[in-house]
C-alpha cells in the first residue's frame, strides 16, 4: 500500500515591513509496504551462432581443380555443383574397369559352357569326376572374377562422381581458400556450406542454475518435460538489436565442465530470411520465473559506495537506514531483495535520496 507523506519545513527570519517572509517548502515521500510476489527475470548468456548443418567441403579424390562454380556468400541448394576436379584420370580408370569386366564376363561364359559340357559327359560316363570338379571350380572362379570386375567398375564410377563436388545441404557458401588450377587432395578444405535455415546459439549456463532447476522439480525422468516448458528465448545482436524470431532451448549436455563449472546449452532459432550467419556473437536472453520473492522499486534503493540501503519507516514515523542486498530483475525499474527486509516492512520509495537518518515522516 502506498501513501503520500508530507514534511513541512520552514526557516525563521526577521519580521519586517521591508523583508518578505520565506515561503514554506514542501517535501513529499511515497512509501511502500513490503510483500512477496512473482516476477519474470531475464537471464543473459553470451552466445555464438552456428548453422545446424554447417558442413566442411573437402575432396574425396586428388587432382587439379578445374572449375569453381560458386562464390563466397552465395546461397546454394542441396545437390548444386560447387567444384569440378579434373576427370580425365577417373574417366580412363572407369573405361579400363569396364573393359576388364567385359573380359571377365567372356571368361565366365566360356567356363560355364565347359562346365555344362563336362556335366553332360559325366552323366554319360565319358569324363571323370575329376574333370567335372575341375571345370566347376573354373566356372566358380570366373564368376568371382566377374564380381570383382563389377566392383571395380562401381568404384571407378564413384571416383568419377567424386570429381564433381555438390552441396550436401542448402545454405550459404563460406570462404573459398582455393583457386582454379590448384592441386587438391582428400582432407583439404575447399569451403564450408552453412545450412542456416535453423541456427543454434551455443552458450553455457552455470551449474548453480541447473541445481536450482532440479530443486524446483526438474528430476531426470521429467527433464524432457521441464525443457519443453521453458519459455521461448530471445537473441540480441552485439549492437543491441533484438532478432525478431524467438528460439527454443533444444539441448543441454548432461555433464558439467570440470574447468568452468558450466553446462553447454543450445537454443535453436528459425532463420527463414537468412538474417543470421554462422559465427555471429550475441546474447541469449532466457526468461526465468522467480516466485515468492520481495520486489521493490529501484528508486527506493540508495547506493553508498560498496553497499545499498533503504529507509524503513518506524512506528514513530521516523526513517531508519537498513542495509540490503539485491539482484537486478533486468526490467530497469525493480530489484529483488535477497536480505535486509521482511514482509510487512514499510519503506520510502519516491524521495528516498532526500531522507536523512531519524528524519520524522508525517502521515
Amino acid at each position: 500500500m502506498k501513501g503520500w507523506v508530507f514534511m513541512l519545513s520552514a526557516t525563521l527570519g526577521l519580521v519586517s515591513c521591508d523583508i518578505d517572509m520565506p515561503k514554506e517548502v514542501q517535501t513529499s515521500f511515497e512509501t511502500l509496504t513490503v510483500k512477496k510476489s512473482d516476477i519474470e527475470v531475464p537471464i543473459k548468456f553470451s552466445a555464438r551462432l552456428k548453422g545446424q548443418t554447417d558442413v566442411t567441403i573437402t575432396p574425396q579424390v586428388s587432382g587439379q581443380l578445374m572449375q569453381i562454380c560458386v562464390t563466397e556468400g552465395q546461397r546454394v541448394n542441396k545437390g548444386q555443383t560447387l567444384f569440378v576436379i579434373d576427370q580425365r584420370n577417373a574417366q580412363l580408370n572407369l573405361e579400363a574397369a569396364q573393359a576388364n569386366l567385359q573380359a571377365a564376363l567372356a571368361q565366365e561364359s566360356s567356363a560355364k559352357l565347359e562346365y555344362e559340357s563336362n556335366k553332360n559327359l559325366f552323366e554319360k560316363q565319358i569324363v571323370s569326376q575329376y574333370m567335372l570338379d575341375n571345370s566347376e571350380n573354373s566356372y566358380k572362379q570366373a564368376q568371382a572374377s566377374v564380381a570383382q570386375a563389377r566392383a571395380s567398375v562401381n568404384n571407378a564410377k564413384v571416383n568419377l562422381g567424386f570429381c564433381t563436388i555438390t552441396a550436401p545441404v542448402t545454405g550459404l557458401i563460406g570462404e573459398i581458400p582455393v583457386r582454379t588450377g590448384d592441386q587438391v587432395s582428400p582432407g583439404m578444405q575447399l569451403t564450408m556450406v552453412s545450412g542456416n535455415l535453423q541456427m543454434d546459439a551455443e552458450f553455457s549456463i552455470p551449474e548453480a542454475l541447473v541445481e536450482k532447476m532440479v530443486s524446483e522439480g526438474a528430476k531426470a525422468e521429467d527433464w524432457a518435460k521441464y525443457m519443453a516448458a521453458i519459455p521461448d528465448v530471445t537473441f540480441v545482436m552485439k549492437n543491441g538489436t533484438e532478432y525478431p524470431h524467438k528460439g527454443r532451448i533444444s539441448s543441454l549436455t548432461g555433464m558439467v565442465n570440470s574447468t568452468t563449472g558450466t553446462l553447454a546449452v543450445k537454443a535453436t532459432f528459425p532463420n527463414p530470411d537468412g538474417q543470421l550467419f554462422s559465427g555471429i556473437q550475441g546474447t541469449v536472453v532466457l526468461p526465468y520465473a522467480e516466485t515468492d520473492v520481495i520486489v521493490i522499486p529501484q528508486l527506493a534503493v540508495v547506493k553508498l559506495l560498496d553497499r545499498q540501503q533503504v529507509y524503513k519507516v518506524q512506528a514513530d514515523s521516523t526513517a531508519t537506514a537498513v542495509s540490503v542486498t539485491t539482484t537486478d530483475t533486468g526490467n530497469g525499474k525493480d530489484f529483488i531483495v535477497t536480505s535486509g527486509l521482511n514482509v510487512g516492512d514499510k519503506i520510502v520509495t519516491v524521495g528516498a535520496n532526500n531522507v536523512t537518518e531519524g528524519q520524522k515522516v508525517l502521515f
